[in-house]
């Protein structure tokens, strides 16, 4: 089990994975990945981490999709 929440922590501080490729991967969806996130980080990286992503399109392809019209 270790592994697999090691992988999804990578996915998710990496800046070049959204959100949709980590479900297609893993099945979890946004709210599940930062359940993960909230539970194995320190609660400091956690805020860090929030801060970072919260409206970062790169983590939402969608909106990129959508305001780029691709």
């Amino acid at each position: 089990m270790k592994p697999y929440i090691d992988e999804v922590i990578g996915m998710a501080w990496s800046d070049k994975v959204s959100f949709e490729e980590i479900k297609k991967k893993t099945g979890l969806n946004e709210k599940e990945v930062i359940s993960v996130m909230r539970k194995n980080l320190k609660k400091r990286s956690f805020i860090l981490w929030r801060k970072r992503v919260r409206g970062r399109l790169s983590k939402h392809r969608k909106r990129t999709k959508n305001k780029y019209g691709f």
